[in-house]
């Protein structure tokens, strides 16, 4: 059976807000709704041609009022037919890219033609719990936190593994400390610079009723960060160095990535962005997840018989400053470190650290931000890869 080549042709997020900023009050469907509206509206496709969604969220107790079929709810409100199928889908920060994998295979085999890949995540609205269906006895009801400790009820705090892993990998706690001063450097030096202008939507917000503000930037990032201060913080959940620091903050947004066969597209006359080349993904040892950025990225090379230096960009979720840097020992041995060339190709208009982690929107937020970098240097070949909870992990490879 013959293979479609798959290219994306519109990619957009939302701008990232920042625990309890702006956007805490929009719920994480309506947001993606925002989002799939505007992939399809920029390059002027008909809604009713896009023939299936998958869409990526998995903290979903933020959605409990809105109950489930999450990707159903957003293509509605986002004035797609009423016959495009859907799918939610929860793997973890993977999810989006998950999204984006099935929504290749789909295409790439055949049975579909055009489809989009989104997510979307509102850590502010994640709500407390309590576990009650059934009668209980005299005493206090016992609320949880969903967010505290950020993992899993049955295993350690993802923060917790990933700290002790960079240590074991060799990867101190002052070079995540400055992993985190660059990523907010980065990160202000391509707002400067516009680079952020292709993939951000602006958005109209409500604030309280009161009055109406739009966003055009991430909330997250600070400018006045200084080394000196991320060195005094403490750790949290046990970590022997992961800090609020040198972590991302508890986000908000969406992303959406507009997908077709080529054929397709050239028929329509829209312009590829973007050609996937290939996807893969693993799954190790809970306790890894800082290496699974690592372990994906050797398995797309291996599949594709590419080696690391003819790949012009990489994308590293910062899901905390660990991995970026424990995956890129494991890829270059110790030739990797701070000022080494594998490190100027990483996230190089910073990463989650500055720019924000909205769970189900992260693995897209990768795609987009290196498909429109490769395009302002000329071209080239990028993998973007993130790691996901209990050790899960995804990358794309892409060619502009």
């Amino acid at each position: 059976m013959s293979k479609h080549e798959v290219v994306i042709v519109s990619a957009l997020r939302t701008p990232f807000g920042r625990f309890g900023g702006f956007l805490k009050e929009i719920p994480s469907v309506e947001l993606g709704s925002r989002a799939i509206k505007a992939v399809v509206e920029r390059v002027g496709l008909e809604p009713s041609m896009v023939e299936e969604l998958y869409y990526g969220t998995c903290m979903l107790a933020e959605n409990a009022l809105n109950q489930n079929v999450l990707a159903r709810q957003a293509l509605l409100k986002a004035g797609l037919s009423a016959e495009t199928l859907s799918l939610t889908i929860d793997r973890a920060c993977c999810s989006s890219m998950t999204a984006l994998h099935l929504c290749f295979r789909m295409i790439q085999s055949g049975e579909r033609e055009v489809m989009i890949a989104a997510g979307a995540e509102n850590m502010s609205r994640v709500p407390y719990l309590l576990e009650a269906r059934w009668g209980k006895r005299l005493g206090v009801p016992v609320i949880e936190d969903n967010l505290f400790e950020l993992g899993y009820r049955d295993w350690n705090a993802v923060a917790m593994d990933a700290g002790e892993v960079a240590l074991e990998e060799g990867v101190s706690r002052e070079e995540q400390d400055q992993w985190a001063l660059r990523s907010h450097r980065l990160y202000f030096e391509a707002l400067h610079n516009g680079n952020f202008n292709q993939e951000i939507m602006p958005l109209e917000v409500d604030v309280s009723g009161r009055k109406t503000v739009t966003l055009t930037e991430d909330e997250q990032a600070r400018p006045d960060i200084k080394l000196e201060e991320l060195r005094k913080l403490p750790t949290v959940y046990g970590s022997p160095t992961v800090t609020p620091g040198n972590a991302p903050g508890l986000n908000t947004g969406a992303a959406s990535i507009l997908m077709m066969s080529r054929e397709k597209a050239e028929v329509l006359g829209i312009k590829p962005l973007a050609s996937v080349r290939a996807v893969a993904s693993i799954a190790a040892e809970p306790r890894y997840i800082a290496k699974a950025p690592a372990l994906v990225i050797e398995k797309i090379l291996k599949g594709t018989g590419l080696n690391i230096d003819e790949i012009d960009l990489v994308e590293i979720n910062e899901a905390f400053a660990a991995m970026p840097l424990v995956s890129g020992k494991i890829l270059l041995g110790e030739k990797m470190n701070l000022n080494s060339e594998l490190a100027d190709k990483i996230n190089v208009n910073g990463g989650a650290i500055a720019i924000g982690h909205p769970l189900g929107a992260s693995g897209a937020r990768l795609v987009m931000t290196m498909i429109y970098e490769l395009a302002r240097r000329g071209g080239g070949k990028g993998i973007a890869s993130i790691c996901g909870g209990l050790a899960q992990g995804d990358a794309t490879l892409i060619e502009v």
